[in-house]
């Protein structure tokens, strides 16, 4: 095995015990990324020389005893919407053509001080405003989409050219895309992780998390982040209360993802936890409440250079840019209203059960230029609608979610199983997650793809 498909918590264990190094972990990262990201399009900048330069110091450092924790010397990617000092910060877009950051964004910071290494930035669909991530490819078959928005995080730890990495979420954006890649996406409670010096899609909605390769790996950056105590992952869920989604969930899902994570929440029980079917409320909803507060909340943060120059927006952003303003005051309240009464709800129903467990994605990665999935009773949907459909509960009410990888279609892609938990329950939600990863045959979805 070579470093770059080093687990994050394997490679921090080998680098405690002066097995491996961080030079030679970055450097193997970097090789890989060089061989690979000219077709997957991972990445934007990507900073080879302050990563060797940083993994010499974190080498020395932990030489001498300093070891600052799990991270020190593990080589990270961030999506290009959070702010690095010195490095530019272009969310994909032209709008921000030579921007450079001048301070460190909260997150940023905070891994600093852990030690990680930052190897690059990587694509974002442009400011996150989109479920494809059109310059980067899926790293399981570069004929299908990565997801979005936060795609070239996601196919950077799928990849192996980074051992973890940042994502943003507003409507599924880091879970959609660790779904569509085979690796995990942590979506925290609203507010847990601090989004100082990191580009705005949606202030209501808009999450910071981690993408990795495992639930143990989610955990020790988890733990970084918040600056807290360490999530501990263990994997006894005996009497855990699993809600099964009797609505919502599992309507317009393709059959082999439905069997699939059905198979998964079967597993579930027969390592105790105890099932129990839910109604989910205000599904009806859902829809209208997430874009009626993101499109206009979008548009309000982008106001002046969508005035001043707005042919350099990408035509698909401009066009729902443009839309905000015509959203009228009235319906930006109603959809605060709806937003107060759907988190209200969700808060009544994690009364009864200590998470819920559902596909968190309805159809595995489309190929690229598909525009919309045609369903079994004939009916129609766009790709966006589609793959936020089943993430914006979690937004909308600012729950923690989890996605973990369940399996994978008849063509080899990979299916995405969520887990969304009670307000500040992501130790719950990492122990069913680390249940479920130990439950079944893995081997294959941990490995760094073939095919990249």
């Amino acid at each position: 095995m070579e470093p770059y498909e080093l687990t994050l918590d394997a490679a921090a264990h080998a680098i405690r015990r002066l097995e491996l190094s961080p030079v030679e972990l970055v450097d193997s990262v970097l090789e890989r990324l060089t061989q690979v990201d000219p077709r997957l399009g991972a990445y934007v900048t990507v900073t080879a020389d302050s990563a060797r330069e940083s993994a010499r110091r974190a080498e020395q450092e932990i030489a001498a005893g300093f070891l600052h924790g799990p991270l020190h010397g593990i080589p990270m990617a961030l999506k290009d919407l959070i702010d690095v000092a010195g490095l530019p910060t272009t969310g994909s877009s032209r709008v921000r053509a030579g921007h450079h950051a001048t301070a460190d964004s909260t997150v940023a910071a905070r891994l600093a001080a852990a030690g990680a290494v930052v190897v690059g930035k990587t694509h974002t669909h442009e400011f996150a405003y989109g479920l494809v991530t059109p310059q980067t490819v899926n790293a399981w078959d570069p004929d299908r989409i990565a997801g979005g928005s936060s795609g070239g995080s996601a196919v950077a730890v799928a990849s192996g050219t980074a051992t973890f990495a940042l994502g943003t979420d507003t409507g599924g954006s880091i879970r959609t895309p660790a779904a569509l890649n085979g690796v995990v996406g942590l979506k925290p409670t609203y507010g847990l992780v601090p989004r100082d010096g990191v580009v705005s899609l949606s202030w209501s909605l808009d999450h910071v998390g981690p993408l990795t390769r495992t639930v143990t790996d989610a955990g020790l950056v988890l733990s970084a982040l918040t600056g807290g105590a360490p999530y501990t992952v263990d994997s006894d869920i005996a009497g855990l209360r699993v809600g099964v989604p009797r609505n919502h969930y599992f309507d317009r899902v393709d059959p082999g993802v439905q069997s699939t994570v059905r198979a998964a929440i079967a597993r579930l029980e027969s390592l105790g936890a105890q099932l129990v079917e839910v109604e989910i409320p205000m599904a009806r909803y859902i829809q209208a409440t997430q874009w009626g507060l993101m499109v206009p909340e979008a548009t309000a943060y982008h106001e002046r250079t969508l005035r001043t120059t707005p042919e350099l927006y990408g035509p698909d952003v401009r066009i729902l840019l443009e839309a905000g303003e015509l959203v009228s005051a009235g319906d930006y309240l109603r959809a605060q209203r709806a937003q107060t009464l759907m988190r209200r709800e969700w808060l009544r129903l994690m009364e009864s059960v200590d998470m819920v467990a559902a596909p968190a994605v309805p159809v595995t990665a489309v190929p690229v230029g598909q525009q919309s999935v045609t369903w079994p009773d004939g009916g129609t949907e766009s790709v966006a609608d589609a793959y936020v459909r089943l993430s914006a509960p979690a937004n909308i009410t600012g729950l923690p979610s989890l996605t973990v990888p369940a399996g994978r279609d008849s063509t080899g892609m990979p299916i995405g199983l969520q887990l969304m938990g009670r307000p500040y329950a992501e130790d719950v939600l990492l122990r069913a997650g680390r249940a479920h990863e130990r439950s079944a045959l893995f081997v294959e979805n941990l490995s760094t793809c073939s095919t990249a």
